[in-house]
């Protein structure tokens, strides 16, 4: 049976030293004396990182021998929490206990193991089991570190400086750099437990143009690297924000630039473009032809009279046709 579960990397497991799985069991100091007598005050330490599931577990015991299960809790600035099981009668009792989360992992008769489902800062403290038997009592001690992995940031900073930041982690992280510069570290204590770790180096020689932070921490460890570009630190990645921004503005006045002339160019085809001075010339062009077509013509006025006169009777030619024709010569 597993007496103590967490989820966790590999890295993680490989920085303790310790393979922890679900077939494992992380027990407390365990001890046995006649119930006449104290028990012995031993602690063992238990790293569990937040928001993950942990399971506690007594020492193991036959439950057909056990008269009395105890879970005594002490949480770091809380009343101290006891919950019993009397195995004769099926009885539980819980005494000062308001987390909710903090329960039996089954039923008492089945497993006397203490589940905490999610893991949180206020669950730093120390966890005792105790059972009772005809024989004596035999008690299982943790003592319960919450872990929290920090937020890591580098930044750069004036003169050939770059800041590396653990924000809030527990316990402390350790910030170290390559290459080796002139580095201050300051360490920041939170009333939540959390540390954070702030690490300022400087590189005056000018052929340093990379540095790196390394952050090493029990629930990992990160690496982060910048450059130094000039007279002082700028990250390359830190040009990207503004890049994008620029080119955006950049297409958008183009985009603009181009519909603005093309409504200049529409104005001025519109302005120079003129339907009645066109209709003006059409009409121009037409008075001279118009002219002559108005202007009499004597040879096709006397052709005509001429297909009128000899169209008429002839009783009906009067003299003056006569003489008219006979002065043209017909």
């Amino acid at each position: 049976m597993s007496c103590f579960w967490r989820t966790s990397d590999l890295a993680v497991l490989l920085i303790w030293g310790v393979f922890v799985a679900e077939s494992s069991c992380m027990n407390g100091n365990q001890t046995a004396q006649n119930s006449s007598l104290p028990l012995a005050e031993v602690n063992t330490p238990v790293s569990v990182q937040m928001g993950t599931k942990a399971l506690l577990c007594c020492p193991a015991i036959p439950l057909t021998k056990a008269v009395l299960i105890t879970w005594e809790i002490i949480l770091r600035d809380q009343p101290s929490c006891r919950i019993s099981y009397k195995v004769e009668t099926k009885e539980t009792n819980e005494t000062n206990c308001t987390n909710r989360r903090i329960t039996w992992a089954s039923t008492p008769d089945q497993s006397p193991d203490l589940q905490i489902s999610a893991v949180a800062l206020d669950h730093d403290g120390h966890y005792s089991c105790v059972i009772a038997t005809p024989s004596g009592n035999f008690q299982g001690r943790h003592n319960l570190q919450v872990l929290v992995p920090p937020v890591v940031a580098l930044s750069p900073g004036k003169n050939r400086t770059a800041v590396c930041e653990a924000t809030a982690g527990k316990p402390a992280a350790q910030i170290s750099w390559t290459p080796d510069g002139d580095c201050k570290t300051k360490n920041e204590s939170h009333s939540n437990g959390t540390v954070t770790v702030r690490s300022t180096c400087q590189w005056d020689q000018s052929n340093v143009s990379a540095v790196f932070c390394f952050v090493s921490h029990l629930t990992g460890n990160q690496t982060l690297s910048i450059e130094l570009i000039g007279g002082s630190g700028k990250a390359s990645q830190s040009y990207i924000p503004y890049v994008i921004p620029c080119t955006i503005i950049i297409i958008v006045l183009i985009i603009i630039g181009c519909i603005w002339l093309l409504k200049i160019s529409g104005f001025r085809k519109c302005k120079w473009t003129r339907p009645g001075a066109s209709t003006v010339v059409e009409e121009d062009d037409m008075q001279p032809y118009a002219s002559y077509t108005e202007k009499s013509n004597p040879l096709y006025d006397t052709v005509t009279k001429v297909e009128e006169a000899c169209s008429m009777p002839q009783g009906e030619v009067n003299g003056t046709d006569w003489l008219a024709l006979s002065a043209t010569g017909i």
